[in-house]
């Protein structure tokens, strides 16, 4: 019996999520819908901006993965998660906010800069658009990876961000070669349609012979395989994944699990922040496979968890409403 569910790693970012108006994106020239990288005096300069208008602003831990693993351990997996943050104020919330999330984290220590942010402005027709400053997580590398807790977890699960950068790539790729070497199954995520378009070659070194699950959204599947319809994104994902699960917005998500391909069907909500929503459901859809259901029910339970942050501002959700999923799902 291994120790942990799931074991992840990512940027660590500390999230400020806001409310902005397109004009607002279009004033301070920001692509909408997209993460830019973007360094801290152009982060500050639009924080400041925002402040000035006096909007209210969520600050929480942070970063794709994070985000799946705090869900994961709402709903009951037990996790760790790896990521790098200074010793600074913004790093001590991060660590905070994942101990009080029930979240194991590594014990590398802090070191003096500046802990990454993530800045996410969300509109009024809920598309969310992110500045992101990386900050200490750039310097991420193989001392932030527990190789302990890594072995002793049955899933070990890595965003597809990572590989912006060479010296995180090669980490990120030694950390799945171990887990490969010792039984640990690999789930990885694209992350985003800029990441698939840039860095491809990156994401498929990492991945390698193969990995057990691919998590993507039906844009992401497409760039990545070089296809223009989710069928033949499903068929040639194939060949680097063992099973996949393909998120396609309010139609649900496309699964497979190493025979059968899945529909399952989406749960009607009504948006206010799509921010969150893919981490939402790999966080969910990953608690549930390691507790041993079926993919289609872990889809059925992920498209809930995630319809419900949708509907909310800000990428998580209440004890109060896993407390509601668990007895709807009979958790």
């Amino acid at each position: 019996m291994k120790k942990y569910d799931i074991y992840g790693i990512g940027a660590a970012l500390v999230d400020t999520e806001v409310e902005v108006s397109d004009a607002f994106l279009a004033g301070a020239q920001i692509d909408k819908g997209v993460m830019t990288l973007v360094d801290e005096q152009r982060q500050a300069a639009l924080l400041a901006a925002l402040a000035s208008e006096n909007t209210h602003m969520l600050r929480k831990c942070g970063g794709s993965v994070c985000n799946s693993v705090v869900a994961a351990s709402s709903l009951g997996a037990k996790t760790f998660f790896s990521g790098k943050v200074a010793d600074d104020g913004d790093g001590q919330l991060y660590i905070d906010d994942l101990q009080e999330a029930g979240v194991s984290f590594h014990s590398a220590g802090q070191e003096s800069g500046i802990t990454g942010k993530c800045l996410v402005m969300v509109t009024d027709d809920a598309e969310r658009t992110m500045n992101t400053f990386l900050g200490a997580s750039e310097a991420l590398s193989a001392r932030e990876i527990d190789q302990v807790a890594l072995v002793d977890s049955e899933w070990f699960y890595v965003e597809g961000y990572l590989v912006t950068d060479e010296a995180r790539t090669l980490a990120t790729k030694v950390a799945v070669e171990t887990a490969k070497a010792n039984n640990v199954k690999v789930a990885i995520s694209l992350s985003d349609p800029f990441v698939v378009a840039v860095f491809g070659d990156a994401l498929r070194q990492v991945i390698g012979g193969g990995v057990d699950l691919i998590f993507c959204n039906k844009d992401e599947a497409m760039a990545f395989t070089g296809t223009e319809s989710l069928e033949a994104a499903a068929e040639s994902l194939k060949q680097y994944t063992k099973t996949f699960a393909i998120t396609d917005g309010a139609k649900g998500a496309l699964t497979f699990d190493g025979q059968e391909t899945h529909q399952s069907d989406g749960v009607e909500a009504t948006a206010v922040d799509t921010n969150g929503a893919g981490d939402m459901f790999a966080g969910a859809f990953l608690y549930a496979i390691t507790s041993g259901k079926s993919y289609a029910w872990a889809a059925g339970l992920a498209n809930d968890c995630a319809a419900r942050v949708v509907a909310q501002f800000g990428p998580r959700l209440e004890a109060s409403e896993f407390n509601v999923i668990k007895a709807k799902f009979g958790l």
